[in-house]
């Protein structure tokens, strides 16, 4: 494959938007991490903080556009030449794409945007492609009631999301420059920072207030909080996690956001449930390939193998084939992973509803990036008999 190189690039009208030392270098120590086996965006956290005293706010965020957009163009980039210059190659190749996507060619994305086990795996469409080679949009959730509010704080940077698929009206895209977990609306627990896509799994779920939730796979607590927020505060939500550590998390995001119609437990994920407690709902937002998630962390592209889709898909089927129990009759079920990989997505679901006939099929819908502007997700759901 025909590496592009730096001083082909420069030779045309596209000049490196950001040619500032500082940040290739620093981007350049944070990749030499990455290769030595950290994931780049803890590299990038842990960097970044121990480096806050004498980091601008936009140097930092530099640093990080530097780094991803790497590994957006990896294999476009000439390995031989140093890491300094393969970051500036990188750069000029996205501001390229970002002027005229129809200057990387669709044969181009499909060859090196992906890595080639994809293939077998899932379709791959042209669409997809370019919007995985777009820098990602950030969402904001905004609590019920104070949309109004929240918008007029932040200001002109604050817009009603642009996306194909129809947005909730707490889902706001973000394009400024001020950091958000330092505003006073987010201290406030006023929003949260989350994904279009994540968001639209507790729609999904449509919890009413009063009722009894699962959400199984809790992590720390975006989708819990969603759903306390749609539930109007009123019913009762469990919250599990394998993690002590994810949950602990749970409990600092939810007591910002004033959620207190939760409680936390840990769970393997086994046979033994942690309650015998019966749900109007349950929630499983399986651990996944995410590869759903390429666009917004391109450095999974190339750390993820097949091998990992199988394996989780095994999970993901044990996991539902679990806690299928803990359902009233007439309950929810509903079912959602980051990836769109068919083993972890299709293959589940019909494996699933053909081992529970006491489930009744209500929906299964894959959710594109480009039709989202956002990352993709699939969710399926059943209603229990």
């Amino acid at each position: 494959m025909q590496a592009i190189t730096h001083h082909r690039l420069q030779a045309g009208s596209y000049k490196l938007p950001m040619a500032d030392t500082k940040i290739i270098n620093h981007a350049a120590r944070i990749l030499k991490l990455v290769q030595a086996g950290t994931p780049a965006d803890q590299a990038l956290r842990e960097s970044l903080t121990q480096d806050r005293h004498y980091t601008a706010p936009a140097e930092r965020r530099g640093i990080s556009r530097a780094v991803f957009t790497y590994f957006r163009w990896l294999r476009w980039l000439a390995p031989k030449d140093s890491l300094q210059k393969q970051l500036e190659a990188a750069l000029v190749l996205q501001e390229r794409f970002n002027q005229n996507p129809a200057s990387i060619k669709p044969e181009a994305l499909a060859a090196r945007a992906v890595p080639d086990w994809l293939k077998a795996e899932m379709d791959a469409p042209k669409e997809w492609l370019v919007q995985l080679q777009r820098e990602p949009a950030p969402w904001i959730r905004v609590k019920q009631g104070l949309e109004t509010k929240v918008t007029t704080a932040l200001g002109s940077c604050i817009a009603a999301g642009q996306s194909a698929i129809r947005s909730p009206q707490s889902a706001f895209q973000y394009s400024g420059l001020t950091d958000l977990y330092r505003t006073k609306e987010f201290q406030a627990g006023e929003f949260e920072i989350q994904d279009l896509a994540s968001q639209l799994v507790s729609h999904a779920c449509a919890p009413q207030p009063g009722e009894t939730w699962w959400d199984t796979c809790a992590g720390e607590g975006g989708k819990t909080m969603h759903l306390s927020d749609l539930m109007l505060g009123k019913g009762m939500l469990w919250a599990s996690d394998r993690s002590v550590r994810r949950l602990a998390k749970l409990k600092d995001r939810a007591a910002r956001a004033k959620v207190f119609n939760y409680r936390t437990v840990e769970w393997d994920g086994g046979t033994k449930l942690p309650t015998k407690t019966r749900f109007d709902g349950v929630l499983v937002d399986a651990p996944c390939s995410g590869v759903g998630t390429w666009q917004r962390n391109p450095h999974a592209r190339w750390t993820t193998q097949p091998k990992d889709v199988h394996e989780l898909a095994a999970v993901q089927a044990n996991l539902l084939n679990h806690i299928a129990p803990s359902l009233k009759p007439g309950g929810r079920l509903v079912y959602s992973v980051c990836t769109l990989t068919r083993p972890e997505t299709t293959a589940v679901v019909d494996a699933f509803t053909a081992a529970h006939p006491e489930f009744a099929p209500v929906s299964a819908q894959t959710l594109w990036p480009q039709d989202l502007n956002a990352n993709g997700m699939f969710i399926a759901s059943w209603r229990k008999r």
